[in-house]
């Protein structure tokens, strides 16, 4: 089973330690990516998968393919073209100060490569599903047009497709988007959603009543109702204490009912960036294990909060990672 994953790769920049942008002339690199951080964690919990991206032809772009190739990563179908690669810099919160993101990723090789450009036969050959997230129509006509064109290679291949909503206003907001249109037809054509209430709100124009798991089954059951190929939503409700310590929960929603963890206590937070990607990964990972919506839910909160204590943009844990957490296992293994 090969997982075929499109969208950017880039560069994160952030400043040592907790210190602010530019305190001293100094940062620290990572390589980034929201769909490439989800193909990541797979390739370390031993699945096969795909990266299919543009980057550089310089040596920032050999670089990030270098990455993904050394963490288990199939990296064939990433071209190398002139152009520049895109960046992000992140200045880490602490406290009661939030962390910040600042985006350098205009016209970079993948925004401004043509949407005709991508061969969908090579990409999605032998591919069991396809799995994009909102940020790579979020960054133009370009990419908009392309991730719809994979979605639709992908339906036309009986591919399934995973969409993660990963809502980036700041994206939207720099050209002339409908995001509704876009993202209702990127939707339309998924089998998972990973997103919550509000990812429903936008799509469906709508908001939902109650709170905690009430809302996010209303949202669920209005969601199943207008895209009649989903068939699995999952998301996670995160309690913001401060940038040091958060309380999340996972959740499963199918059309026959939902499955919502208990929430754990994550302190001593390393970094955050990435969370997100990494219970996406947990999720799909106990799906293709064959898992059923409480085993799915487990491995993606497992996942979740595991990435928090491990600096850079990806999970880079193993099984055996995720049955420690499980158990509840917190000593020293020898």
């Amino acid at each position: 089973m090969t997982i075929a994953f499109f969208g950017e790769l880039m560069l994160r920049l952030s400043p040592p330690g907790r210190e602010l942008l530019l305190q001293t002339p100094k940062f620290e690199v990572n390589v980034g990516g929201a769909e490439a951080n989800v193909a990541t964690g797979l390739a370390c919990l031993g699945h096969s998968v795909r990266m299919v991206s543009a980057v550089a032809d310089n040596p920032l772009g050999a670089a990030t393919i270098g990455e993904l190739r050394r963490r288990g990563v199939d990296t064939s179908t990433i071209v190398s073209e002139p152009g520049r690669l895109g960046l992000y810099f992140l200045t880490p919160g602490a406290g009661l100060r939030a962390s910040e993101v600042v985006y350098d990723r205009a016209h970079s090789v993948f925004a401004d490569r043509a949407a005709h450009a991508w061969d969908w036969d090579k990409a999605l050959a032998g591919a069991t599903r396809l799995h994009l997230s909102g940020i790579t129509p979020a960054l133009g006509h370009n990419t908009a047009t392309a991730a719809i064109a994979a979605a639709d290679a992908a339906t036309a291949k009986g591919i399934p497709v995973s969409f993660d909503g990963n809502y980036r206003a700041k994206l939207w907001e720099a050209w002339d988007s409908n995001p509704r249109e876009v993202l209702t037809r990127l939707i339309g054509q998924a089998d998972i959603l990973f997103g919550n209430h509000r990812d429903i709100s936008l799509l469906l124009g709508r908001e939902f009543s109650g709170d905690g798991p009430d809302r996010r089954r209303e949202a669920a059951e209005a969601a199943f109702e207008a895209f009649p190929k989903l068939e699995l939503i999952a998301s996670t409700a995160r309690h913001v204490v401060d940038a040091d310590s958060h309380r999340i929960a996972a959740r499963i929603d199918t059309r026959a009912g939902g499955h919502q963890t208990d929430e754990v206590v994550i302190a001593g937070i390393v970094d955050r960036i990435g969370a997100g990607d990494a219970f996406a990964a947990g999720v799909l990972h106990g799906l293709i294990q064959g898992g059923d919506a409480v085993d799915a839910a487990e491995a993606g909160l497992a996942l979740t909060a595991l990435k928090h204590s491990l600096p850079g943009d990806a999970s880079l844990f193993g099984q055996a990672d995720i049955d420690a957490f499980l158990e509840g296992e917190l000593d020293v293994r020898r």
